[in-house]
């Protein structure tokens, strides 16, 4: 059980909230008491295996009661229909979230269900089938796994040293057990008995003492723990790993010298923003006249399952000369556009394999092994050899690309969007709750075409909604986060384009998200270094004549809005037949904020709008911290742990004296337990009158008073014994510990309890403090004597 909770720690990072180690601490110690119990009856390897599994599936359903609808009546119903029903939603929460995930039900299910089924694996191999060695392989298919998905995420030495260490303590526990099965387990044997040949005897490095087997095979583990958390460390080369933060696939390494490759970017897009080191991973030329829209976009997630936006799978081309005219832009708007040249180059720690470039591009040129996609036109690394891909990384690159400049007046005079373009992206999953779309009708009321629309929701999110820009919250991007965003009006650039994304589809416009880079910061020598805290998305909406244009709902410092969405749009004056809809005080305007009304960066961070709605960031808004359910954790252990210290030194103190085989040992313990239940121990009785005194006292009956007397009769023997004759006396411990029980049998309830929680004869701890106090003025007052006496001898010489 503890080696399987240690090595569950390694899943810690992947939510954001640790309180579920609680639940199955105590859900393996129910499973592994069952298990214990079973044997002990004793039942069958398969029918123990089998009780153990019912019960855990009973513990989970009990748990679990009631977190989803019931489908049908009965427990089977339960079990069978809601219990994968949250499985399901589980394993859909997984693929929304990003690390850490917040601690929903369905991701509850999932930690405690794989802990128990690794619990119970490690208890069939380690005790039911006596195979402690092989119970490590479950423990590492645990440990690999978290931390192949928590990589990045920190503490992995430590996540290494608890596995580690529970591993150590399976194996060095079964093999004390293995040794009990011969006799007492021993330790080390006393001076001048070994001999040579044993193999545990002592020489002249050891002054004659043996070393006990177990202790060394615990210096072993020890030693063998620390090789492993301190060889990679101290070696570069083995950095990585399971010890390491990977910087493949994870986003951005802690340090330099890792690299950022990610197949989706948006697997990385958070840890980008909240990066520390905030390393320039872009740097290019341009000539365009407007830097603030040199955005450099890497590709378009065009496809929403309900679960993520995430790029269709779309045929693949060889790059062409000159890159074909982006869909939809007509050639009056294409005659109007600048073409523009961008010089970049990409970093040796930036391994993408998408490469970033403004768009719409129109010519690349590029080394290396490349492929064109022509419906988010973009190039992707091909495939090189065996896992490895054409990526960024160092490359230097030039790209073409159009400055388009459309007015307010052609996008909101914009024909109808092709049937095709409009079907494909206007496509929505069946779980999307209704709020997304009644707030984008709310919001939109008494539009009369796409481009208000567009303009509407843009400055809902961006000024007039009372939205929050915080990078630290959970990064979902299903159709539940979309809701929650709407909710709780917080979040980063992921959740505005999506949520931004998902509303006009919902209104009938044609939308995907782009993810890139936004156009970085301009350098005294002309050119513009991109940093990873540049990474953003941004919806794109498709307007017929002008093909994919750019929005910006994300109220972030820094970003600026669109031209063509800052000015004011001319307002379609309807005809006489025609009524003007009424408008709320509260409702947006027709026409997008101007600049003159309020300052740009005011309105990027949502200070020009109305009050701010349904904010809530209170402290509990993220979930419980991982050092809250610690601190908790750490008092409620103490709580529960100081009144069991007397418990556990009186044990150890026992053990320790029944182990060493020594008779005086044995007899200070058969006293020590008489005294714990109010047999006051007497100094200046003989042996056999004090052990009278115990079974009269003790209300002993005939077995254990003969295993007193037989104890006082072996303290008679070594006292009285002459010197040098060896006194024999197999059986101490075993009488001693009857004596003991039979005490406590005579005690009653009370008494018992009292001498286990507060043994009386833990009153030697205090005296054994004062004598070493004492012992230690003495030695303090001789040490100043010395000192004195130093001090003073030349005076008297002088004299």
């Amino acid at each position: 059980m503890l080696a399987t909770l240690m090595t569950a720690w390694s899943l810690a990072p992947l939510v954001d909230s640790s309180g579920w180690l609680l639940q199955a601490a105590v859900l393996l110690g129910v499973q592994g008491a069952v298990g214990a119990g079973a044997r002990r009856v004793p039942l069958a390897r398969s029918l123990t295996v089998a009780a153990q599994l019912l019960v855990s599936l009973l513990l989970l359903a009990l748990l679990f009661a009631g977190k989803a609808e019931s489908t049908g009546d009965g427990a089977m119903s339960f079990l069978v229909t809601d219990f994968g029903g949250l499985f399901q939603q589980g394993v859909r929460d997984v693929g929304e979230f990003a690390i850490p995930a917040p601690l929903t039900d369905g991701i509850r299910l999932l930690l405690l269900a794989g802990v128990l089924l690794v619990g119970l694996s490690v208890d069939l191999l380690a005790v039911t089938m006596r195979t402690a060695a092989a119970a490590g392989l479950p423990l590492l298919a645990l440990y690999s796994v978290a931390t192949g998905l928590s990589a990045g995420q920190g503490g992995a030495w430590f996540a290494f040293l608890l596995a580690g260490a529970g591993y150590l303590l399976l194996l060095l526990s079964e093999g004390r057990d293995r040794l009990a099965q011969w006799g007492r387990v021993f330790g080390a044997a006393p001076d001048g008995r070994v001999s040579a040949a044993s193999g545990y005897g002592g020489d002249s490095s050891t002054g004659g003492r043996a070393v006990s087997p177990v202790r060394t095979g615990r210096r072993i583990g020890v030693v063998a723990l620390g090789l492993a958390l301190a060889v990679p460390a101290v070696l570069p080369a083995l950095g990585g790993g399971m010890l390491g933060s990977a910087g493949d696939g994870s986003g951005a390494s802690g340090g330099g010298g890792g690299t950022i490759s990610a197949v989706n970017p948006l697997v990385s897009l958070q840890s980008s923003l909240n990066a520390q080191d905030n390393r320039v991973v872009l740097k290019y030329r341009t000539d365009s006249p407007q830097l603030g829209d040199q955005y450099l976009r890497i590709l378009a997630l065009d496809e929403f399952n309900g679960v993520k936006w995430e790029a269709s799978g779309r045929p693949l081309t060889d790059v062409p000369e000159r890159l074909p005219n982006p869909t939809g832009l007509s050639e009056r708007v294409r005659r109007e556009a600048a073409e523009v040249r961008t010089t970049v180059s990409a970093a040796d720690t930036y391994a993408q394999r998408y490469l970033p470039m403004p768009y719409p591009a129109t010519q690349i040129d590029i080394g290396g092994k490349w492929r064109y996609e022509p419906a988010g036109r973009t190039l992707v690394g091909d495939q090189l050899g065996k896992d490895r891909f054409q990526n960024a990384q160092g490359a230097q690159y030039t790209v073409r690309s159009l400055l388009l400049r459309p007015s307010a007046e052609e996008l909101q005079n914009a024909p109808e969007a092709d049937p095709a373009v409009r079907k494909e992206y206007t496509k929505l999953p069946d779980n999307l709750p209704p709020v997304v779309a009644d707030t984008a009708r709310r919001v939109t009321q008494g539009a009369r075409d796409d481009y208000t629309r567009a303009v509407r929701l843009q400055d809902f999110f961006a000024v007039s909604g009372g939205f929050r820009y915080d990078t630290k919250v959970s990064s979902g991007t299903g159709s539940q986060a979309i809701a929650r965003f709407l909710e709780d009006r917080e979040g980063f650039c992921v959740h505005f384009a999506f949520s931004m994304a998902a509303m006009s589809r919902t209104l009938g416009i044609p939308a995907r998200v782009a993810v890139g880079f936004t156009p970085g910061e301009r350098q005294s020598d002309g050119s513009v270094n991109v940093s990873m805290r540049d990474a953003h998305a941004w919806p794109e909406l498709y307007f017929e004549g002008v093909g994919w244009t750019r929005f910006e709902p994300t109220p972030r410092s820094g970003i600026s809005l669109p031209e063509y969405s800052v000015d004011e749009a001319p307002v379609p004056q309807p005809s006489a037949s025609a009524a003007l809809p009424s408008q709320a005080p509260s409702q947006p305007a027709v026409t997008p904020s101007k600049n003159e009304d309020c300052p740009p960066a005011l309105k990027k961070l949502g200070e020009c709008g109305g009050p701010v709605l349904g904010q809530d960031t209170g402290a509990g808004s993220g979930g419980v911290s991982v050092g809250a359910v610690l601190g908790w954790g750490a008092g409620a252990l103490a709580l529960v742990g100081l009144p069991l210290l007397p418990l556990l030194w009186r044990r150890r103190v026992r053990v320790g004296r029944l182990a060493s085989g020594g008779v005086l040992d044995a007899w200070r313990e058969l006293g020590d337990a008489a005294w714990d239940v109010g047999v006051a121990p007497d100094e200046a009785l003989s042996p056999r009158r004090a052990a009278a005194r115990i079974v009269l006292l003790g209300r002993l009956d005939a077995e254990p008073a003969e295993a007193v007397h037989r104890v006082a009769g072996a303290v008679e023997r070594a006292l009285y014994a002459p010197p040098g004759a060896e006194v024999s006396a197999p059986g101490l411990a075993a009488d001693v510990l009857a004596v003991r029980s039979a005490l406590l049998a005579e005690a009653g309830r009370w008494g018992r309890l009292r001498a286990l929680l507060l043994p009386r004869s833990a009153a030697r701890v205090s005296w054994a403090a004062s004598a070493r106090k004492a012992a230690f003025a003495e030695r303090a007052a001789a040490l100043a004597g010395r000192v004195r006496v130093r001090v003073r001898l030349p005076l008297r010489d002088r004299g």
